[in-house]
Protein backbone atom coordinates (compact mmCIF):
# COMPACT_ATOMS: atom_id res chain seq x y z
CA UNK A 1 0.00 0.00 0.00
CA UNK A 2 1.48 3.20 -1.27
CA UNK A 3 1.90 6.26 1.49
CA UNK A 4 -0.53 9.22 1.13
CA UNK A 5 1.32 12.39 0.59
CA UNK A 6 0.74 15.94 1.18
CA UNK A 7 0.33 17.72 -2.55
CA UNK A 8 3.55 19.43 -2.29
CA UNK A 9 5.53 15.81 -1.15
CA UNK A 10 3.59 14.05 -3.93
CA UNK A 11 5.14 16.64 -6.49
CA UNK A 12 8.65 16.11 -5.07
CA UNK A 13 8.54 12.06 -4.95
CA UNK A 14 7.09 11.99 -8.50
CA UNK A 15 10.17 14.51 -9.77
CA UNK A 16 12.70 12.05 -7.90
CA UNK A 17 11.10 9.00 -9.98
CA UNK A 18 11.54 11.20 -13.41
CA UNK A 19 15.37 11.80 -12.20
CA UNK A 20 15.20 7.93 -11.87
CA UNK A 21 15.32 7.71 -7.68
CA UNK A 22 13.33 6.50 -4.98
CA UNK A 23 14.69 7.99 -1.95
CA UNK A 24 12.98 7.87 1.34
CA UNK A 25 10.57 10.87 1.81
CA UNK A 26 9.77 11.35 5.80
CA UNK A 27 6.40 13.83 6.89
CA UNK A 28 7.36 14.45 10.04
CA UNK A 29 4.88 15.10 12.77
CA UNK A 30 6.21 18.38 14.23
CA UNK A 31 7.81 21.29 12.17
CA UNK A 32 10.89 21.11 9.40
CA UNK A 33 10.27 24.63 8.38
CA UNK A 34 13.91 26.14 9.94
CA UNK A 35 16.88 24.40 9.35
CA UNK A 36 17.06 23.86 12.98
CA UNK A 37 13.57 22.13 13.19
CA UNK A 38 14.45 20.28 10.75
CA UNK A 39 17.66 18.77 12.16
CA UNK A 40 15.57 18.27 15.73
CA UNK A 41 12.84 16.22 13.89
CA UNK A 42 15.45 14.26 11.92
CA UNK A 43 17.99 13.41 14.45
CA UNK A 44 20.67 14.26 12.43
CA UNK A 45 22.71 17.32 12.51
CA UNK A 46 22.28 21.02 11.52
CA UNK A 47 25.42 20.35 8.62
CA UNK A 48 23.35 18.05 7.06
CA UNK A 49 19.88 19.99 6.59
CA UNK A 50 19.56 21.53 3.03
CA UNK A 51 18.16 24.62 2.98
CA UNK A 52 16.91 25.89 -0.12
CA UNK A 53 17.20 29.23 -0.44
CA UNK A 54 15.70 31.58 -3.36
CA UNK A 55 16.96 34.88 -4.36
CA UNK A 56 16.46 37.33 -7.02
CA UNK A 57 18.88 39.40 -9.03
CA UNK A 58 17.76 42.94 -8.87
CA UNK A 59 18.45 44.38 -11.84
CA UNK A 60 16.95 41.10 -14.34
CA UNK A 61 15.10 40.05 -11.36
CA UNK A 62 15.96 36.37 -12.09
CA UNK A 63 15.38 33.73 -9.81
CA UNK A 64 18.63 31.90 -8.28
CA UNK A 65 18.61 29.02 -5.67
CA UNK A 66 21.44 28.79 -3.33
CA UNK A 67 21.64 25.60 -1.67
CA UNK A 68 23.22 25.97 1.66
CA UNK A 69 24.28 23.43 4.96
CA UNK A 70 22.07 23.79 7.74
CA UNK A 71 24.06 26.44 10.01
CA UNK A 72 25.55 28.40 7.30
CA UNK A 73 24.73 32.21 6.01
CA UNK A 74 25.13 33.23 2.30
CA UNK A 75 27.32 35.80 1.90
CA UNK A 76 25.67 38.27 -0.67
CA UNK A 77 28.89 39.91 -1.52
CA UNK A 78 30.55 37.32 -2.41
CA UNK A 79 27.53 36.56 -5.04
CA UNK A 80 27.16 39.82 -6.21
CA UNK A 81 30.98 39.30 -7.71
CA UNK A 82 29.99 35.68 -8.77
CA UNK A 83 27.11 36.72 -10.40
CA UNK A 84 27.84 39.87 -11.71
CA UNK A 85 24.60 41.34 -10.10
CA UNK A 86 23.26 42.13 -7.06
CA UNK A 87 21.42 39.41 -4.95
CA UNK A 88 18.61 40.38 -3.13
CA UNK A 89 15.93 38.16 -0.65
CA UNK A 90 12.67 37.01 -2.07
CA UNK A 91 9.61 37.48 -0.74
CA UNK A 92 7.47 34.46 -0.16
CA UNK A 93 5.36 35.46 -3.31
CA UNK A 94 8.28 35.35 -5.75
CA UNK A 95 9.28 32.41 -4.03
CA UNK A 96 6.22 30.42 -4.81
CA UNK A 97 6.13 31.62 -8.27
CA UNK A 98 9.45 30.71 -9.47
CA UNK A 99 9.70 27.35 -7.64
CA UNK A 100 5.94 26.21 -7.00
CA UNK A 101 6.73 25.90 -3.49
CA UNK A 102 5.96 27.77 0.33
CA UNK A 103 9.31 28.68 1.78
CA UNK A 104 9.72 26.57 4.08
CA UNK A 105 9.27 23.69 2.17
CA UNK A 106 11.28 24.61 -0.80
CA UNK A 107 12.38 21.83 -2.71
CA UNK A 108 15.59 21.28 -4.85
CA UNK A 109 13.82 19.40 -7.26
CA UNK A 110 10.56 19.55 -9.16
CA UNK A 111 10.81 22.99 -9.64
CA UNK A 112 8.10 25.09 -11.17
CA UNK A 113 11.08 27.02 -13.42
CA UNK A 114 14.07 26.62 -14.39
CA UNK A 115 16.52 28.50 -11.65
CA UNK A 116 20.70 28.57 -11.56
CA UNK A 117 21.10 26.13 -8.52
CA UNK A 118 24.47 27.17 -6.53
CA UNK A 119 25.36 24.48 -3.83
CA UNK A 120 27.37 24.95 -0.83
CA UNK A 121 30.42 22.82 -1.14
CA UNK A 122 30.48 22.38 2.81
CA UNK A 123 27.49 19.78 1.83
CA UNK A 124 29.76 17.61 0.36
CA UNK A 125 31.35 16.20 3.67
CA UNK A 126 28.07 13.87 4.65
CA UNK A 127 27.43 10.99 3.42
CA UNK A 128 23.68 11.43 3.93
CA UNK A 129 21.61 15.09 3.74
CA UNK A 130 18.37 15.97 4.11
CA UNK A 131 16.17 18.61 2.00
CA UNK A 132 12.76 19.48 2.24
CA UNK A 133 9.91 17.54 0.23
CA UNK A 134 7.46 20.14 -0.81
CA UNK A 135 5.92 20.97 3.00
CA UNK A 136 7.43 22.44 5.80
CA UNK A 137 6.58 19.01 7.32
CA UNK A 138 8.32 17.04 5.00
CA UNK A 139 12.14 15.81 3.96
CA UNK A 140 13.70 13.52 2.10
CA UNK A 141 17.27 11.39 2.49
CA UNK A 142 20.40 11.53 -0.25
CA UNK A 143 23.60 12.06 -0.94
CA UNK A 144 25.73 15.00 -2.08
CA UNK A 145 26.28 13.40 -5.35
CA UNK A 146 22.69 13.22 -5.96
CA UNK A 147 21.85 16.47 -5.09
CA UNK A 148 24.74 17.69 -7.41
CA UNK A 149 22.91 15.68 -10.30
CA UNK A 150 19.70 16.24 -9.43
CA UNK A 151 19.70 19.70 -9.83
CA UNK A 152 22.26 20.34 -11.93
CA UNK A 153 23.99 22.77 -9.29
CA UNK A 154 27.59 24.08 -9.04
CA UNK A 155 29.25 23.97 -5.84
CA UNK A 156 30.66 26.89 -4.77
CA UNK A 157 32.10 28.47 -1.30
CA UNK A 158 28.28 30.36 -0.03
CA UNK A 159 29.93 32.02 2.88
Amino acid sequence: METKYAKGTLKVKKALENLGYELIIKEMPESTRTAVEAANAIGCSLEQIVKSLVFMLKDSERPVMIIASGPNRVDEKLFNKLLGEKLVKADADFVLEHTGYSIGGVSPVGLKNHLDIYIDQDLMAYEEIWAAAGTPKSVFRLTPDILKEITGGKLVRVN
